[in-house]
């Protein structure tokens, strides 16, 4: 007697991403769909910025009768299609314009900290991915040398690599296989003191070097364990913050934690005052 094949399970973009204390957050990746709107909304941005440039340079030269508004022209648009993907992923978001109203951001795979490195390999590839071959075929074409072939072959590249995150279940581009990178849906959220603010019961104190451990990315993370309701999760936390800070252990992982995030809710609000804030635990505060 023939069974009937089970059917797949539904792919999911959800994703586990383990923090260097351990704590399991679950996190969706963003969809290709999404991540090309977030794309198209960038390089319409800047494709404003380098319509405005280039009027400012005809301008220019047309007032000094100098050459080099060509040259200065190519430099820009090579600048302006790098620097504005780094520069932008490099900041506190992790996300360019387009990234943010699409409610994406980029982080590394490991848990730890986007380093500048990582941002810097991304982009690069895009650079061999789209600009680079279409930037040939716009080149060629204008100088009307763009046979079927050249054609074909720059679009053929180009589309390999912008359908690629179709076809793997991460939704990689290469940049973010070589990177070790990923885009995700980013959480929307502030800081938070409610937690707790209603407890019947006299609150736990913490010396200022327990409290200057964490930054407003930990303080999220924290926010995510308390309210996510997984008990090892908390358990987990509380124990790894008590040993950095050297705490002791009072029996009670849930009335500390809720305590601890109020005190660092306050302390990190109290910090934005006066015009400090300190992004996570690697960053220095005013920096």
């Amino acid at each position: 007697m023939r069974h009937a094949r089970r059917p797949r399970p539904p792919a999911t973009l959800r994703r586990s991403f383990v923090t260097p204390e351990g704590v399991d957050l679950q996190l969706e990746l963003g969809g290709a769909g999404t991540r090309a709107a977030a794309f198209l909304i960038d390089v319409v941005m800047m494709l404003v910025v380098l319509i405005v440039a280039t009027i400012a340079l005809f301008a220019f030269n047309q007032a000094t009768r100098a050459d080099i508004a060509g040259i200065l022209w190519l430099i820009g648009a090579f600048c302006l299609r790098n620097g504005w993907f780094v520069l932008f992923e490099m900041g506190e978001r992790g996300a360019t314009p387009g990234k943010r109203l699409m409610g994406l951001r980029v982080i590394a795979r490991d848990g730890a900290r986007l380093t500048a490195g990582a941002v810097l390999a991304r982009n690069a590839m895009r650079e061999i991915e789209v600009f680079l071959p279409l930037s040939f075929l716009g080149a060629q074409a204008a100088a009307g040398t763009a046979d079927a072939f050249l054609t074909i072959f720059a679009l053929a590249w180009s589309g390999i690599f912008l359908f690629f995150p179709l076809f793997n279940r991460d939704r990689l581009r290469v940049g973010d296989l070589v990177a070790g990178t990923w885009v995700v849906q980013a959480v929307r959220r502030t800081l938070a003191a409610d937690l707790g603010a209603h407890a019947d019961r006299p609150r736990r104190m913490f010396p200022d070097a327990a409290l200057a451990l964490y930054g407003v990315h930990e303080l999220h993370a924290l926010e995510d364990v308390i309210r996510g309701g997984d008990a090892l999760a908390r358990i987990t936390v509380a124990a790894a913050i008590r040993r950095k800070a050297g705490l002791a252990d009072d029996g009670d992982d849930d009335g500390f934690l809720a305590d601890y995030y109020a005190a660092l809710c306050a302390r990190l609000e109290g910090g934005l005052l006066v015009g400090r804030r300190r992004r996570d635990k690697f960053s220095v505060a005013g920096r």
